[in-house]
């Protein structure tokens, strides 16, 4: 007979209740190759090492969340997905990430089609001082992903995708920025999916957000991962377990567990692990 779960003390997850009933994480078998595969990687910016030798892999149509201490390379880790971290100068790196079986940090690699395969959201909404219509539709018209008679159908998607159309549909022609925090960090959800991305970074997206619309951006992710694959940075635990699939333990740069999130939450394999769930440490 199995051993029941142990539930650490100290953590209390915060109930799903605003969520439609989750299957089972989907297994690395069902979901073929990884949409990102993390090989030896490590970061530096010039002397100071950050990032230590991870290795991992994100599944496809998954959440997954990384947590971890103020400053162990959470979101460092994230823009070398997308390479953001090409704009700091002296920064280098060893190792590999592969996105859909292609590496990032290939000489051929075009870093304004990989930023549009690998969307970013960050951690204060960032609207464009445009129209509500014009931010969702800067991207795809710039891009020339669909014509331009095709715009509007593509904006009403992404802003139902986004979970913003029925608030912001009769006033599409005024200011992005003139939204509530909560809907401008759904513009800019709405703007990234734009895109048509094949995963979508999110650091932190909820930090600057009060606890409605927290509750709502967790909604949409929770939608958004039946069509794309997530990777969320956050520092809140219950956050992680609510919304994610898998997580991964950041600590000093060392990826110190990487598994399910619900084993992860309720048995974790490392002590480090178990303390900074409790709130012990970080």
């Amino acid at each position: 007979m199995t051993a029941p779960a142990r539930v650490q003390p100290g953590f209390i997850p915060m109930p799903r209740a605003t969520f439609a009933p989750r299957s089972s994480a989907p297994t690395p078998a069902q979901q073929g190759a990884p949409a990102v595969d993390v090989r030896g990687f490590s970061f530096s910016y010039g002397r100071r090492q950050v990032l230590h030798d991870l290795s991992f892999s994100i599944q496809r149509q998954a959440v997954t969340a990384i947590i971890g201490p103020s400053g162990c390379g959470k979101s460092t880790f994230l823009r070398s997905i997308n390479r953001l971290n090409d704009l700091i100068p002296e920064t280098r790196h060893q190792g590999d990430i592969l996105v859909q079986s292609t590496s990032v940090f290939s000489a051929s690699t075009d870093l304004v089609a990989l930023r549009q395969r690998v969307g970013m959201v960050f951690q204060r909404p960032n609207p464009f001082p445009k129209s509500i219509f014009d931010n969702v539709a800067y991207g795809p018209g710039l891009n020339r992903l669909v014509a331009r008679r095709d715009l509007p159908d593509l904006v009403e998607r992404c802003l139902r995708q986004a979970a913003l159309w029925e608030e912001v549909k009769d006033r599409l022609d005024q200011p992005g920025t003139g939204l509530s925090g909560g809907q401008q960090q759904r513009l800019c959800i709405a703007r990234a999916l734009g895109n048509s991305p094949e995963v979508l970074l999110m650091d932190e997206p909820c930090s600057a957000l009060d606890p409605v619309a927290t509750q709502r951006v967790e909604e949409l992710i929770f939608e958004l991962r039946k069509d794309y694959t997530i990777v969320i940075v956050t520092h809140n635990m219950q956050q992680a377990a609510r919304v994610s699939d898998f997580t991964g333990f950041f600590d000093q740069g060392v990826l110190v567990e990487f598994g399910e999130t619900e084993r992860m939450f309720t048995a974790p394999a490392n002590e480090r692990t178990e303390a900074y769930i409790t709130g012990r440490f970080g």
